[in-house]
Parts: C-alpha cells; sequence; structure tokens
C-alpha cells in the first residue's frame, strides 16, 4: 500500500490548475452573462425583467450539484456529446451569472436616485443611462461583493469531482483510494483551498472597508 508522500502532495497541487482554470472560466463567462441578467432585472421592458427574474430563481433556487448532474447526464440524453470539463464549466458560469446577476442588481439600484433623476432630466436613453452614470457607480459599490463571491465559486469547483472533472478534491478523492490515509489527502486539499481563497477574502474585507471608511467622510 502507498503512504501519502511528496509525490502525492504533488499531484493533489498540480491540480489546483484545473480548479483555477475552471474558475477563471465560470467567473468570467458568469460576469459576461451575469451583466445582461442584471441589466435585463433593471430594465424598463416587464418581458426582459420576468425572464431575468426566471433564470435567477431557477439557478438560485436549485442545488449546483444537481445542475452538473443535468447538465452532464442530459446532453447525452439529448445526443450531445459532452466531458466532464464542459459540462463543469457550463454549470458554474450559469450558476455564476444567476448570482452575479442578483448581487449586481442590487449595487445598480443602490445608486442614488438623484442619479438617476439628474440623467432623466438630461434625457439621456436608458442606455446611456446605464453606460455613463449608473454602471460607473454600481462597479465601485460591487467591487469587494464581486471579489467575496469569487471565493465562493473557486469552492463550488469541488462539486465537479462528482462527475469526474480532475481538479484538487477529484485528485484527492484518487490519492485517498491509493494511500486510505484520508486525514493527511484532505488535510492536505483543504490547506490548498484555504491558501487559494484566504488572500480573496481579506482582498474583499479590505475593499469593504475602505469603501465604508469613504461613505462615512
Amino acid at each position: 500500500m502507498r503512504t501519502f508522500g511528496l509525490p502525492e502532495f504533488l499531484f493533489i497541487l498540480e491540480a489546483a490548475k484545473w480548479t483555477l482554470a475552471l474558475s477563471a472560466i465560470a467567473f468570467i463567462g458568469g460576469a459576461v452573462l451575469g451583466l445582461f441578467v442584471a441589466l435585463a432585472r433593471t430594465s424598463e421592458s416587464r418581458a426582459a425583467q420576468g425572464l431575468a427574474t426566471a433564470f435567477i430563481q431557477v439557478f438560485q433556487g436549485t442545488p449546483l450539484l444537481l445542475q452538473l448532474f443535468l447538465i452532464f447526464f442530459g446532453f447525452p440524453v439529448m445526443g450531445l456529446d459532452i466531458n466532464p470539463w464542459v459540462a463543469a464549466s457550463i454549470a458554474l458560469t450559469l450558476n455564476t451569472a444567476a448570482f452575479l446577476a442578483e448581487i449586481w442588481r442590487g449595487c445598480i439600484q443602490a445608486v442614488p436616485g438623484g442619479q438617476r433623476e439628474a440623467a432623466l432630466a438630461l434625457n439621456l436613453s436608458y442606455l446611456d443611462r446605464m453606460r455613463d452614470v449608473i454602471l460607473p457607480q454600481a462597479g465601485r459599490i460591487a467591487l469587494a461583493p464581486t471579489v467575496g463571491y469569487l471565493v465562493q465559486v473557486i469552492k463550488g469547483t469541488s462539486l465537479a469531482a462528482i462527475i469526474g472533472f480532475a481538479e484538487i478534491t477529484r485528485a484527492g478523492q484518487i490519492i485517498n483510494n491509493a494511500t486510505f490515509q484520508p486525514l493527511h489527502v484532505f488535510t492536505t486539499v483543504a490547506a490548498i483551498y484555504f491558501v487559494i481563497c484566504w488572500p480573496l477574502s481579506l482582498l474583499a474585507t479590505r475593499m469593504e472597508k475602505r469603501r465604508a471608511a469613504t461613505l462615512a467622510r
């Protein structure tokens, strides 16, 4: 029987690059889609608001694990071949988009009403109001919670191990099956996640404190 040592540690550490890659795809894709959903959620169109609300409720109201299963096992039923990498990317992107959209919707609505009234007084269109007045201010409000949510995205990638995606948790499962030393293995897995996520949590907290100090002046 193998024992847990440096080669096993390096195998798990090597898998961290796939965790980071999947996190990047989910966060960037989710940010792009989430911005459109947030804009639809706060638009003047009732139809757009309804579709955006339905999207958010579906992906916030169901477990990410179930979404992974539906995409990974559901696509082949429809005749579409899909591998764990693509399935995890799609599921995490859609899930991230739903949560970021709701975060950013709140930030858009947090912009003082006087700014909207001034933009309306200038007879700016909805697109111009958002681009030139609302979004730049909402972006500053959203920065800290967005960075904070990135931590959740990184931790959420661990669920992709269920469908065979070889990220940190999956690598830990493989090593544990070979060594039968779960305490060593999963302590290492937890430590790697901590090293990745802790600086982001500190950054989000610092941003929030800086913003609070700015508002208090």
